[in-house]
Protein backbone atom coordinates (compact mmCIF):
# COMPACT_ATOMS: atom_id res chain seq x y z
CA UNK A 1 0.00 0.00 0.00
CA UNK A 2 1.47 3.42 -0.77
CA UNK A 3 1.58 5.97 1.57
CA UNK A 4 1.35 9.68 0.99
CA UNK A 5 4.41 11.28 2.60
CA UNK A 6 3.87 15.30 3.30
CA UNK A 7 6.56 17.31 3.17
CA UNK A 8 6.23 20.36 5.17
CA UNK A 9 8.89 23.28 6.72
CA UNK A 10 8.31 22.96 10.20
CA UNK A 11 9.76 26.54 11.10
CA UNK A 12 10.67 27.41 14.56
CA UNK A 13 10.95 30.04 17.02
CA UNK A 14 14.41 30.02 16.82
CA UNK A 15 14.82 29.45 13.02
CA UNK A 16 13.01 32.53 12.50
CA UNK A 17 14.92 34.46 14.76
CA UNK A 18 18.38 33.14 13.51
CA UNK A 19 17.09 34.18 10.10
CA UNK A 20 16.10 37.74 11.09
CA UNK A 21 19.21 38.07 13.02
CA UNK A 22 21.46 37.03 10.63
CA UNK A 23 20.40 38.85 7.54
CA UNK A 24 20.09 42.14 9.11
CA UNK A 25 23.73 41.23 10.70
CA UNK A 26 24.58 40.78 6.85
CA UNK A 27 22.95 44.28 5.25
CA UNK A 28 24.12 47.11 7.60
CA UNK A 29 27.54 46.00 8.33
CA UNK A 30 27.60 45.51 4.54
CA UNK A 31 26.56 49.42 4.05
CA UNK A 32 28.59 50.67 6.78
CA UNK A 33 31.56 49.63 5.28
CA UNK A 34 30.56 50.02 1.75
CA UNK A 35 30.15 53.55 2.66
CA UNK A 36 33.29 53.94 4.41
CA UNK A 37 35.38 52.38 1.40
CA UNK A 38 34.55 55.48 -0.45
CA UNK A 39 35.25 57.73 2.02
CA UNK A 40 38.87 56.64 3.77
CA UNK A 41 41.52 54.80 2.96
CA UNK A 42 42.18 52.67 5.61
CA UNK A 43 41.02 49.07 5.99
CA UNK A 44 41.51 49.39 9.72
CA UNK A 45 39.27 52.32 10.20
CA UNK A 46 36.70 50.50 8.38
CA UNK A 47 36.85 47.26 10.37
CA UNK A 48 37.28 49.20 14.02
CA UNK A 49 33.92 50.97 12.33
CA UNK A 50 32.82 48.33 11.45
CA UNK A 51 33.12 45.95 14.60
CA UNK A 52 31.78 48.87 17.15
CA UNK A 53 28.65 48.62 14.84
CA UNK A 54 28.15 45.19 15.20
CA UNK A 55 28.78 45.37 18.98
CA UNK A 56 26.17 48.02 19.20
CA UNK A 57 23.85 46.35 16.89
CA UNK A 58 23.77 43.01 18.75
CA UNK A 59 22.78 44.55 21.27
CA UNK A 60 20.10 46.92 20.03
CA UNK A 61 18.60 44.09 17.91
CA UNK A 62 18.96 41.50 20.95
CA UNK A 63 16.91 43.97 22.95
CA UNK A 64 14.17 44.33 20.49
CA UNK A 65 13.92 40.91 20.82
CA UNK A 66 13.58 40.55 24.24
CA UNK A 67 11.06 43.07 24.33
CA UNK A 68 8.49 41.68 21.39
CA UNK A 69 9.08 38.10 23.20
CA UNK A 70 8.40 39.78 26.73
CA UNK A 71 4.90 41.36 25.10
CA UNK A 72 4.64 38.32 23.61
CA UNK A 73 4.54 36.62 26.91
CA UNK A 74 2.49 39.63 28.38
CA UNK A 75 -0.41 39.38 25.91
CA UNK A 76 -1.36 35.71 25.81
CA UNK A 77 -1.14 35.76 30.13
CA UNK A 78 -3.35 39.18 30.22
CA UNK A 79 -5.85 36.91 27.62
CA UNK A 80 -5.65 34.14 29.64
CA UNK A 81 -6.49 36.03 32.73
CA UNK A 82 -9.30 37.25 30.64
CA UNK A 83 -10.63 33.82 29.90
CA UNK A 84 -10.79 32.76 33.18
CA UNK A 85 -12.84 35.45 34.54
CA UNK A 86 -15.17 34.96 31.64
CA UNK A 87 -15.58 31.17 32.22
CA UNK A 88 -16.59 32.31 35.69
CA UNK A 89 -18.93 35.22 35.17
CA UNK A 90 -20.37 34.59 31.71
CA UNK A 91 -20.44 30.55 31.10
CA UNK A 92 -23.23 30.61 29.12
CA UNK A 93 -21.80 33.25 27.10
CA UNK A 94 -18.71 31.60 26.35
CA UNK A 95 -20.60 28.48 25.81
CA UNK A 96 -22.53 30.15 23.22
CA UNK A 97 -18.93 31.13 21.16
CA UNK A 98 -17.94 27.39 21.22
CA UNK A 99 -20.98 26.36 19.72
CA UNK A 100 -20.25 29.27 17.22
CA UNK A 101 -17.07 27.57 16.36
CA UNK A 102 -18.59 24.63 15.90
CA UNK A 103 -21.05 25.74 13.91
CA UNK A 104 -19.03 27.04 11.41
CA UNK A 105 -17.51 23.46 10.79
CA UNK A 106 -21.39 22.60 9.55
CA UNK A 107 -22.36 20.89 13.17
CA UNK A 108 -26.12 20.21 14.07
CA UNK A 109 -26.96 22.72 17.54
CA UNK A 110 -27.12 18.89 19.14
CA UNK A 111 -23.57 18.36 18.81
CA UNK A 112 -22.20 21.71 19.39
CA UNK A 113 -24.01 21.89 22.65
CA UNK A 114 -22.82 18.20 23.62
CA UNK A 115 -19.66 19.69 23.08
CA UNK A 116 -20.05 22.93 24.73
CA UNK A 117 -20.85 21.14 27.70
CA UNK A 118 -18.06 18.42 27.84
CA UNK A 119 -15.51 21.26 27.60
CA UNK A 120 -17.31 22.98 30.63
CA UNK A 121 -16.57 20.19 32.78
CA UNK A 122 -13.00 20.78 32.70
CA UNK A 123 -12.07 24.40 33.39
CA UNK A 124 -8.38 24.77 32.07
CA UNK A 125 -9.20 22.96 28.96
CA UNK A 126 -12.16 24.98 28.55
CA UNK A 127 -10.24 28.24 28.78
CA UNK A 128 -7.10 26.45 26.57
CA UNK A 129 -9.81 25.58 24.09
CA UNK A 130 -11.13 29.39 23.95
CA UNK A 131 -7.49 30.90 23.63
CA UNK A 132 -6.48 28.56 20.38
CA UNK A 133 -10.10 28.07 19.05
CA UNK A 134 -10.89 31.96 19.79
CA UNK A 135 -8.64 34.00 19.79
CA UNK A 136 -5.88 31.90 17.96
CA UNK A 137 -3.14 32.20 20.38
CA UNK A 138 -0.69 29.35 21.64
CA UNK A 139 0.61 29.61 24.64
CA UNK A 140 5.16 31.14 24.43
CA UNK A 141 7.29 29.37 25.60
CA UNK A 142 8.26 30.43 29.39
CA UNK A 143 11.85 32.14 28.14
CA UNK A 144 10.62 33.18 24.63
CA UNK A 145 12.12 36.85 25.62
CA UNK A 146 15.29 35.54 26.78
CA UNK A 147 16.12 33.32 23.84
CA UNK A 148 14.60 35.25 21.62
CA UNK A 149 17.71 38.06 22.42
CA UNK A 150 20.25 35.85 22.66
CA UNK A 151 19.45 34.15 19.35
CA UNK A 152 18.76 37.43 17.31
CA UNK A 153 21.95 39.20 19.19
CA UNK A 154 24.45 36.32 18.27
CA UNK A 155 22.95 35.89 14.85
CA UNK A 156 23.08 39.17 14.16
CA UNK A 157 27.26 39.51 15.19
CA UNK A 158 28.14 36.48 13.15
CA UNK A 159 26.51 37.59 9.88
CA UNK A 160 28.26 41.28 10.58
CA UNK A 161 31.12 40.09 10.42
CA UNK A 162 31.17 38.33 6.88
CA UNK A 163 30.89 41.64 5.34
CA UNK A 164 33.91 42.81 7.22
CA UNK A 165 35.82 39.64 6.64
CA UNK A 166 36.82 41.19 2.97
CA UNK A 167 38.90 43.76 4.38
CA UNK A 168 40.60 42.03 7.15
CA UNK A 169 42.20 39.69 4.32
CA UNK A 170 42.78 42.83 2.30
CA UNK A 171 45.16 45.61 2.12
CA UNK A 172 43.22 48.58 0.47
CA UNK A 173 39.23 49.61 0.63
CA UNK A 174 39.12 48.88 -2.87
CA UNK A 175 39.92 45.71 -2.69
CA UNK A 176 38.14 44.68 0.73
CA UNK A 177 34.64 45.99 -1.30
CA UNK A 178 35.19 44.22 -4.04
CA UNK A 179 35.62 40.87 -1.70
CA UNK A 180 32.87 42.07 0.91
CA UNK A 181 30.27 42.43 -1.70
CA UNK A 182 30.53 38.86 -3.54
CA UNK A 183 30.60 37.18 -0.23
CA UNK A 184 27.85 39.43 1.48
CA UNK A 185 25.66 38.90 -1.96
CA UNK A 186 26.18 35.07 -1.84
CA UNK A 187 25.11 34.81 1.67
CA UNK A 188 21.98 37.47 1.44
CA UNK A 189 20.52 35.50 -1.31
CA UNK A 190 21.75 32.20 0.32
CA UNK A 191 19.52 33.69 4.19
CA UNK A 192 17.02 35.34 1.72
CA UNK A 193 15.94 31.84 0.22
CA UNK A 194 16.09 30.15 3.90
CA UNK A 195 13.95 33.47 5.32
CA UNK A 196 11.46 32.92 2.43
CA UNK A 197 11.12 29.30 3.14
CA UNK A 198 10.94 29.96 6.82
CA UNK A 199 8.15 32.15 6.29
CA UNK A 200 6.26 30.12 3.52
CA UNK A 201 6.73 32.66 0.62
CA UNK A 202 8.06 32.22 -3.00
CA UNK A 203 11.99 31.32 -2.32
CA UNK A 204 13.54 32.94 -5.26
CA UNK A 205 11.56 35.61 -5.04
CA UNK A 206 12.20 36.41 -1.66
CA UNK A 207 15.77 35.74 -2.11
CA UNK A 208 16.38 38.57 -4.69
CA UNK A 209 14.24 40.71 -2.34
CA UNK A 210 16.39 40.39 0.46
CA UNK A 211 19.51 40.47 -1.82
CA UNK A 212 18.48 43.47 -4.08
CA UNK A 213 17.91 46.13 -0.60
CA UNK A 214 21.39 44.93 0.97
CA UNK A 215 22.97 46.18 -2.57
CA UNK A 216 20.61 49.01 -2.88
CA UNK A 217 21.47 50.24 0.68
CA UNK A 218 25.34 49.14 0.55
CA UNK A 219 25.28 51.53 -2.55
CA UNK A 220 23.36 54.52 -1.43
CA UNK A 221 25.85 54.59 1.37
CA UNK A 222 29.07 53.92 -0.43
CA UNK A 223 27.62 57.37 -3.19
CA UNK A 224 26.75 59.64 -0.02
CA UNK A 225 29.69 58.69 1.64
CA UNK A 226 32.18 59.29 -1.39
CA UNK A 227 30.19 62.66 -2.45
CA UNK A 228 30.36 64.02 0.85
CA UNK A 229 34.67 62.85 1.52
CA UNK A 230 34.87 64.71 -2.22
CA UNK A 231 33.41 68.24 -0.98
CA UNK A 232 35.35 68.00 2.57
Amino acid sequence: MHLHKEEHLRSSDFIRDMVIGMSDGLTVPFALAAGLSGAVQSNAVIITAGIAEIVAGSIAMGLGGYLAGRTELDHYQAELDREYAEVAHVPEKEKAEIKEIFAGYGLSPGIQQMIADELAKDKKQWVEFMMRYELGLEEPHPERARNSAVTIGLSYAVGGLIPLAGYIFTSAPSQGLLVSAILTILCLMIFGYFKSKVTGQPALAGALKVTLIGVAAATAAFLVAKAFGEVM
